[in-house]
């Protein structure tokens, strides 16, 4: 299975739950978050410029080390902009 394949299935931080698409839309780009309380979700980069895509994101969720309000922290993985690897989390 390509690459292309894999992000077709995965489902979309942020999306609701209930969403009757929790899947990427088509036209829209998006890393892979990989490792800590959100891996394997796909983050939405299409608003970030080409030069941002590969930088790194602080994500709200209830999953990490911290509960509500903690941030889950996820760095671009070197060589390759398409996934951002958990470094830990914050309050």
């Amino acid at each position: 299975m390509d690459r292309d394949e894999e992000l077709l299935r995965g489902r979309v931080y942020g999306q609701d739950h209930d969403d009757p698409r929790p899947g990427p839309r088509p036209g829209r780009v998006y890393a892979e978050l990989v490792g800590g309380p959100l891996d394997g979700l796909l983050l939405d980069v299409t608003d970030r410029a080409p030069e941002e895509r590969g930088a790194g994101a602080a994500l709200e969720t209830e999953l990490g080390r911290y509960g509500a309000g903690g941030r889950s922290l996820y760095d671009p993985r070197p060589g390759d902009p398409g996934r951002l690897d958990w470094s830990g989390d914050t309050p």
